[in-house]
Parts: structure tokens; C-alpha cells; sequence
């Protein structure tokens, strides 16, 4: 299936961000975000609920709200305005996987707890608040939604397979990986032409996801030769081993046509993938449920609002974020755009525990919510991305080319360890 919304897949070295942001720093005099009474808004599809934004346009208006979504590649589009010093928004989306690499550019930014943010801090969840933290505890990013890693399944394959179905039975039953791999390898066997795992490099992302590390530590020093990766690496090349992962590949349309015909009636996925599946698998409405993902909980994906320092009315564009991204509104755009809430405020709110048809009249925020409140922490380095791209790379070239698996990780470390050298990474 092609999760539209977020990218799985991010590469590209993080000195890019860096050395683009360092080039908009120098020589700049002269504000060059918004022009008389006007406030821009720079955003994705998806990105925040459109009715809201509408909503925001009529509420505050003190300025001239003027909400642009922003089409391909946003990181890249916003670093270009401010690298040239114009015609910057005075309030842009952030997205979460590219967070980490804005950071050490805070200066780009208004700390937000200049405005305030400190004191709504304990509205929100801690590690997602931390995210859009810099290391002198600057404030760069207001969390818009967060991305609680989920399992979906479909009940009616799984009772074909002898497998539970209700979703408590199905966390309990498949709460280590080892039970999931099982399960899977009696839904291979039990039905015909089913898989339990679509792409066993998203196994290897929600395993990272799992751990509190990632690639580069707070020492800037390089951890990704370490357990908590070679772990994941072996997760993903189990699933190939026990024969339960697909010949299916993403983003094509033959995952939507096994989605919905249950072929792969098991998805491991962050909860923005509900509103995917709600857009895309019309077909099999009211046949998925939810359930606690094996394990433990990761996230993926969920991003933050921030105000460029070009932002000429820094306290109204304060405003708007919060009313944007108030507890209640951050249930709005939950039941708008399937972003699932940072504020735990959110979780009890009435339309937050409305049945979801889609789901069979799951509560779904029952699962949501807890997974969403146990994310484990993990330092997010602006370094990850780079490093932890020929480790994905790799994995890739064994799954769908069939390369040596020693080799394959000798040649992602020695990758690591050039990209490592050049980033200043010990």
C-alpha cells in the first residue's frame, strides 16, 4: 500500500539542512516573511485539518491568515525560502522525521517558550514535546500529532487461519515477535495466498522504533553496529526466513488489491495509516480492527507548527498555534484527518471514543491512546537519517535482490563509517 501521508523511506545527508540554514543565517538585515497586515501558513496535504486552518482564517482577524499547502518534497521547498530570505511563511509545518536535522539551526526559528510554550508544556506528551526541543532548550516545533505504531488486522481472515480475533486476544496472543512470526507462519499455511508481513523492512523500522537509541548518540559517537540495530536487522530477516513476508511491493497496486481481498490481512503501521486504509480500502470497510503491535510501542512519524524568525507578529502567529493545536481542536483534526493527538487532553474527549465504522465500531482511542502514552524515548540526532539510510539500503538489496546478508552488512557499516567520518561523527 502507498502511505501517502508520510514517508517511511527518508534519505539524504543532514549536513544539507545544515549548510543551507548556516547560508540564511549571515547578511540577513531585513525581515522578509509576511508584508503588511498579511501571516503566512505553509503546510502539507494532510498535514493539519483543512476545516480548522479555514476556521483559524476567520477567527484571527487581526491579519490576513493565507494557508498554502505545500506539494513535494516540503523540507527541501521551506529551506530554499529561508535560504534566500524570502518570501518565507511566518508559520510552517515541520515535519517529525525532518526535525532532528533543524535543530542545530534553532536560530532559523522563534523559541517558542519566548512566547509562552513552557507553560503549556504539560499539556502535551513529554517525548514528543522534547522533539522539537534544541539541546540549549530552545523551542522550535509545537507538536501537531504523533504517530502511534498499531497492529491492524482483519478478523475474519485471521478466524480462517484458527488465529484470535478479538483485539485484546490478538495483542495477547501475539505479544512478542516471536508469537507474531508464528502467527504469521500459521496464516500462511492455513489460508491460501496470504501473507502476514508486507515489506520486512518495515519490521526493521518498527524494531528501531522500539529501542531508546538510534544511530548517533549524545556524544555524537556512532551506535548503529550496536544490539538495538543488529536486532532489528535479524527481526526483518526472520519474517524472510519463516516464509510469511509477501511478493507484494509498496506503493504499488497490487498491495491495495491484497489489502482488500485479504491477502495481507496483517499491517503493522502508525495510526495515520487509518486514514489511508479509510480513503483507499472502501472495499473492505468495517472488516479491520486494532490491536497492540508486538512488543512494545514505537512511533512513526507526527510533526510540529514553528514561526520563522521572519515572522513580522510572532505573538499573533503564537496564538494561532495554540489555538490550532489546542487540546480540543487536536480532536478535530483527529476525527478530520486521522492525526492522532500529542495533547493526552485529547484521549477522553467524546468524539475521541466515537465507534469507528470503518473499524467495526472499534473504539479505536483505546489502543491508540496507550500506545501513544508508552513510546519509548530515544535520542533523535540530526544524524540519524544519514546514517541509518545504507543500513535500510542494504537490507532492501537482500530482500528483493537476494545479496549476501554478511556482505550485505559489512557494506552498510563501512558506508556508516565513511558518511560518519564526514559529518564529524566519532
Amino acid at each position: 500500500m502507498h502511505l501517502s501521508r508520510r514517508g517511511l523511506l527518508r534519505a539524504g545527508l543532514a549536513t544539507t539542512s545544515a549548510a543551507l540554514l548556516g547560508g540564511a543565517a549571515a547578511g540577513c538585515s531585513v525581515p522578509a516573511g509576511s508584508t503588511g497586515r498579511n501571516m503566512t501558513l505553509w503546510y502539507w496535504g494532510g498535514g493539519l485539518s483543512d476545516a480548522l486552518v479555514a476556521d483559524a482564517a476567520k477567527r484571527f482577524t487581526q491579519v490576513d491568515l493565507k494557508a498554502t499547502q505545500i506539494g513535494g518534497y516540503f523540507r527541501s521547498k521551506l529551506l530554499t525560502t529561508l535560504t534566500a530570505r524570502a518570501h518565507a511563511p511566518d508559520i510552517t509545518g515541520l515535519k517529525g522525521e525532518d526535525i532532528a536535522s533543524l535543530l542545530p539551526n534553532a536560530d532559523q526559528f522563534i523559541d517558542l517558550n519566548t512566547l509562552g510554550a513552557d507553560k503549556l508544556k504539560s499539556q502535551y506528551l513529554d517525548w514528543k514535546w522534547n522533539q522539537g526541543t534544541a539541546d540549549d532548550g530552545r523551542q522550535i516545533g509545537f507538536p501537531i500529532d504523533t504517530g502511534p505504531c498499531v497492529h491492524y488486522y482483519r478478523p475474519d481472515v485471521f478466524a480462517k487461519a484458527g488465529l484470535p480475533t478479538e483485539p485484546a486476544d490478538v495483542a495477547a496472543a501475539m505479544s512478542t515477535w516471536d508469537d507474531y512470526f508464528a502467527a504469521g507462519e500459521q496464516l500462511v499455511k492455513r489460508v491460501k495466498g496470504a501473507y502476514m508481513v508486507n515489506d520486512p523492512l518495515a519490521i526493521f523500522g518498527l524494531a528501531v522504533g522500539q529501542s531508546t537509541a538510534r544511530y548517533v548518540d549524545k556524544d555524537r559517537r556512532f551506535i548503529g553496529d550496536q544490539e538495538h540495530i543488529t536486532r532489528a536487522w535479524d527481526l526483518a530477516l526472520e519474517c524472510m526466513d519463516r516464509g510469511i513476508d509477501s511478493p507484494y511491493k509498496s506503493g504499488t497496486v497490487d498491495i491495495n488489491a491484497a489489502l482488500e481481498e485479504g491477502h495481507l490481512p496483517s499491517q503493522l503501521g502508525a495510526s495515520w495509516v487509518a486514514g489511508d486504509f479509510k480513503s483507499q480500502l472502501t472495499k473492505s470497510k468495517g472488516k479491520w480492527r486494532v490491536a497492540a503491535m508486538p512488543d512494545k510501542p514505537a512511533n512513526d512519524g507526527g510533526s510540529f507548527l514553528g514561526i520563522t524568525r521572519y515572522c513580522r507578529e510572532p505573538e499573533t502567529a503564537f496564538e494561532i498555534i495554540t489555538w490550532l493545536l489546542s487540546p480540543e481542536n487536536q480532536t478535530r483534526g483527529f476525527v478530520d484527518a486521522s492525526l492522532f493527538p500529542s495533547s493526552p487532553g485529547s484521549f477522553g474527549m467524546p468524539d475521541m471514543r466515537k465507534p469507528d465504522e470503518f473499524f467495526g465500531g472499534q473504539v479505536t482511542i483505546d489502543v491508540f491512546g496507550p500506545a501513544a502514552q508508552q513510546i519509548p524515548v530515544a535520542y533523535n540526532s540530526p544524524y540519524d537519517v544519514a546514517l541509518g539510510a545504507p543500513i535500510k539500503d542494504e537490507l532492501t538489496s537482500v530482500s528483493i535482490s537476494g545479496k549476501n546478508r554478511k556482505q550485505a552488512w559489512r557494506d552498510a557499516m563501512s558506508q556508516c563509517r565513511r558518511i560518519a567520518d564526514h559529518l564529524g561523527v566519532s
